[in-house]
C-alpha cells in the first residue's frame, strides 16, 4: 500500500504561482512513477503531467504545457507540481496518482491505470 496526501492548494488570482505537494509512505516511493490529475464537478478526472520513478522524464497535457512542471525528491517522499501563469480555467481538485510503470502513451492519461490516489487538494484561480 501508498498512502498519498496532497497539500499546497488555496485560492490565487490568474497569473500567480502556487506548488501543490504530495507526501508519500507506505511501500518505497522510488518504486512508483506519479501523476497529478484534476477533477472539476460535473467532469471526468484530468491528466496533467507525469513523471518517471528516477524524475528523468516527464509526460505533460497540452493544457500546462510550459506553466506546470512536475519534480520528485524521492529521498523525501514527495511529489511536487509547481504551476505558474494560472488561469481561471485550471480551477479543479487536484489529486496525486501512483503506479508501478510509467510510459508516454495513452495509458498514462487513464485515471483507471493508477494504483494509489491521494485525497485531492482544491486549487482556485480567480480573474
Amino acid at each position: 500500500q501508498v498512502q498519498l496526501v496532497e497539500s499546497g492548494g488555496g485560492l490565487v488570482q490568474a497569473g500567480d504561482s502556487l506548488r501543490l505537494s504530495c507526501a508519500a509512505s507506505g511501500h518505497t516511493f522510488s518504486n512508483y512513477a506519479m501523476a497529478w490529475f484534476r477533477q472539476t464537478p460535473g467532469k471526468e478526472r484530468e491528466f496533467v503531467t507525469a513523471i518517471n520513478w528516477s524524475g528523468s522524464r516527464t509526460y505533460n497535457a497540452d493544457s500546462v504545457k510550459g506553466r506546470f512542471t512536475i519534480s520528485r525528491d524521492n529521498a523525501k517522499n514527495t511529489l511536487y507540481l509547481q504551476m505558474n501563469s494560472l488561469k481561471p480555467e485550471d480551477t479543479a481538485l487536484y489529486y496525486c496518482a501512483a503506479r508501478i510503470s510509467f510510459s508516454t502513451s495513452q495509458a498514462m492519461l487513464r485515471p483507471a491505470s493508477y494504483d494509489y490516489w491521494g485525497q485531492g487538494t482544491q486549487v482556485t484561480v480567480s480573474s
